[in-house]
Formats: C-alpha cells, structure tokens, sequence
C-alpha cells in the first residue's frame, strides 16, 4: 500500500471477466491474496457455473 493509507484507484486496480455472465468485474481487498484464483465475480455465478444459459 502506498504512504497515506491509499492504494490504486479504481481504475488502475486489476480487473477480469466472469465467464458465467460475461460482466467484468474489479480486484477486491478482500481477494488480495487469493486474485490468481479468483474465477467468479459472485457466489450466484460460482453456484451457476455448470448450469447451462436460458434458451429464448
């Protein structure tokens, strides 16, 4: 972290793609440690992830 008690604004901080929505979604301080596996952007798309999408 940098002197001051601020780290990297929201737009420099890491981001990924889930692949259950398709929505990108942003690092966390609370993944700070575990970034590299993190896969999902929340537990509804972790619970989702082997469901097949709704056909129209």
């Amino acid at each position: 972290m940098k002197p001051g008690g601020k780290g990297r604004p929201p737009s420099q901080r890491p981001s990924k793609v889930c692949p259950v929505c398709q929505r990108p979604f942003s690092w966390r301080k609370k993944w700070e440690r575990v970034w590299d596996q993190v896969i999902y952007c929340s537990d509804r798309c972790r619970q989702r992830r082997g469901l097949r999408p709704e056909q129209p």
